[in-house]
C-alpha cells in the first residue's frame, strides 16, 4: 500500500462515484499515494442504478469534436480534455480490463453482461491495482486550504482531520440524493472563491395530469414526436422514444427535453402533444385508416385499431376523440375518422411538473467552467484543487454522455495531480 508522507497524502479524492474512482485509480497508477473518501457504506451506489441497472457507459462518437459538441455551451472547454481521453480511449480502457461492450440504438454503449456491476468491478480492480486506500462511510464536514503549509485540510464528521498536497472534488451534483449526491461540495467550493451556478435538475421525468397517461404506465412507444406548447404556441419539438410511467412520461426523449419544459413552467401552463405517426401527414394517415376500415368493414372499430397502433392506446384514443369503438367499420362516419386522425397526431398531455431531485438522472449547474483549466482539471482559483464530473456546470443529453464526462475529467485530473 502506498502510504502518506509525514501524515500528508499526495492526493485525497472526495467522492466515490465513477469520476472519483477513475481519478483515484489513475493518480495511483502515476505513483501517488491516494486516499478516496466515500460517504456511503459502499462504492458505486449511483453507478449501479444508471441505465436501469445496465449502465450506459458512453456513446460511440469517436470523433473528438463531434463528441464535444454534444455538451452544448461547454464544447470549447471540453476539447482539450477529450483530446486526452476520448470515447475510443474509454472503450480501450474497459476492454483492456476485461469488460466486453456492445452498441445499441443511437450509439449507446453498454457492458455486454447487461449489468452495471461489470463497470464497477473494473473500477474497483483498477484502484486495487494502484493500491488506492478507500475509506467508506466517511462524511466530510470541513474543507479548507492551509495557505502557509500549502496543504488541504479535510475534516470528517468522525475522526481526525486529513491532509493532502492535492485534492480532487468529485462530490457530484444534487440528483438522486438517496445515493449521496446532496450538493455539499458546492458550499466548500464557494467558500474557497469559486463561482457556483445554482444546481437544477437537467434530466428528469415529467409528471402529467391526464389520467389516460397514467393508465398507460409501462408502455413504450418508439418513433414518436412530442410538440411542446405554451399558450397555444409551439415552443419546440422532440422525436424519439417515450415511456409512460405511473405518474407521467420518461425515456431518453423526455429526459432530454425536461430542462426546457421546466423553464417554460415558470412562465405558465405547458401542454405536450403526442404524435403517434410523425412520418405521415394528416391526409396520408386518413387514407391509411380508411383503407384499413374498408378491408375489415364488418369488424368493430375497437377491434381493428390494434392493427394500426399500440393496442393499449386504443381505448384511450377512442375516449379522447369521442368516438364509439363499438361501431362497425363500415358505419364509421367521415367526421369520426377526422377526429381519430386529429387525435393520433396530437394526443394532449397537460404537464403537472418535473419529478425533482429524487428521480433526476443528472443535475445541471455547478462550478463556472472559466474557473477550471481543462487541460489538467485544476482550479484556476485554488492551486492543487481539481474539479471533475457533476461538480462542473456542464449540460449534456441522455445517452452515455454523463458517464463519458466522468471518465474523461477523472482520467485527466488523475493524470495531472
Amino acid at each position: 500500500m502506498k502510504t502518506k508522507n509525514n501524515g500528508v497524502w499526495d492526493v485525497i479524492v472526495i467522492g466515490g462515484g465513477p469520476a472519483g474512482m477513475m481519478a483515484a485509480g489513475r493518480a495511483a497508477q502515476e505513483g501517488k499515494s491516494v486516499l478516496l473518501l466515500e460517504k456511503n457504506q459502499s462504492l458505486g451506489k449511483k453507478l449501479l442504478i444508471t441505465g436501469g441497472g445496465r449502465c450506459n457507459v458512453t456513446n460511440n462518437k469517436q470523433n473528438v469534436r463531434m463528441m464535444a459538441t454534444q455538451y452544448k455551451g461547454s464544447d470549447q472547454f471540453l476539447m482539450s480534455a477529450f483530446a486526452q481521453f476520448d470515447v475510443s480511449k474509454t472503450l480501450a480502457f474497459f476492454h483492456r480490463h476485461g469488460m466486453k461492450t456492445k452498441e445499441e440504438a443511437e450509439g449507446r454503449i453498454f457492458p455486454a453482461s447487461n449489468t452495471a456491476q461489470s463497470v464497477l468491478d473494473v473500477l474497483l480492480n483498477y484502484m486495487r491495482a494502484g493500491e488506492v486506500t478507500v475509506h467508506t462511510h466517511v462524511e466530510v464536514v470541513g474543507f479548507l486550504r492551509n495557505q502557509e503549509e500549502e496543504v488541504f485540510v479535510i475534516q470528517p464528521k468522525k475522526g481526525k482531520a486529513l491532509r493532502a498536497h492535492t485534492c480532487i472534488v468529485a462530490t457530484g451534483g444534487t440528483s438522486r440524493p438517496d445515493t449521496g449526491s446532496t450538493g455539499e461540495g458546492f458550499a466548500w467550493l464557494k467558500a474557497l472563491g469559486h463561482t457556483i451556478t445554482e444546481n437544477n435538475m437537467a434530466l428528469v421525468p415529467i409528471a402529467i395530469k391526464n389520467g389516460w397517461v397514467k393508465r398507460m404506465a409501462g408502455i413504450t412507444l418508439r418513433d414518436i414526436k412530442l410538440t411542446v406548447l405554451q399558450n397555444g404556441m409551439r415552443q419546440f419539438v422532440q422525436k424519439g422514444k417515450l415511456l409512460f410511467t405511473h405518474v407521467g412520461i420518461s425515456g431518453p426523449t423526455v429526459l432530454n427535453m425536461s430542462k426546457d419544459v421546466g423553464e417554460l413552467l415558470s412562465h405558465g401552463d405547458v401542454v405536450i402533444e403526442l404524435d403517434l405517426f410523425p412520418h405521415y401527414d394528416a391526409g396520408t394517415l386518413r387514407g391509411r385508416l380508411q383503407a384499413l376500415l374498408t378491408d375489415e368493414h364488418n369488424k368493430k372499430l375497437k377491434n381493428t385499431l390494434p392493427a394500426f397502433m399500440t393496442a393499449a392506446l386504443v381505448p384511450e384514443l377512442l375516449a379522447l376523440a369521442g368516438v364509439d369503438g363499438e361501431t362497425a367499420n363500415h358505419s364509421v362516419r367521415h367526421e369520426d375518422r377526422l377526429k381519430l386522425v386529429t387525435c393520433m397526431k396530437a394526443m394532449p398531455m397537460h404537464v403537472k411538473g418535473l419529478l425533482g431531485a429524487h428521480k433526476a438522472i443528472v443535475s445541471d449547474g455547478g462550478v463556472a467552467l472559466k474557473e477550471v483549466d481543462f487541460k489538467t482539471m485544476q482550479s484556476r482559483v485554488v492551486p492543487g484543487l481539481y474539479l471533475i464530473g457533476d461538480v462542473l456546470n456542464i449540460s449534456r443529453p441522455s445517452g452515455g454522455y454523463s458517464l463519458q464526462l466522468c471518465w474523461t475529467t477523472g482520467f485527466v485530473a488523475g493524470s495531472h495531480v
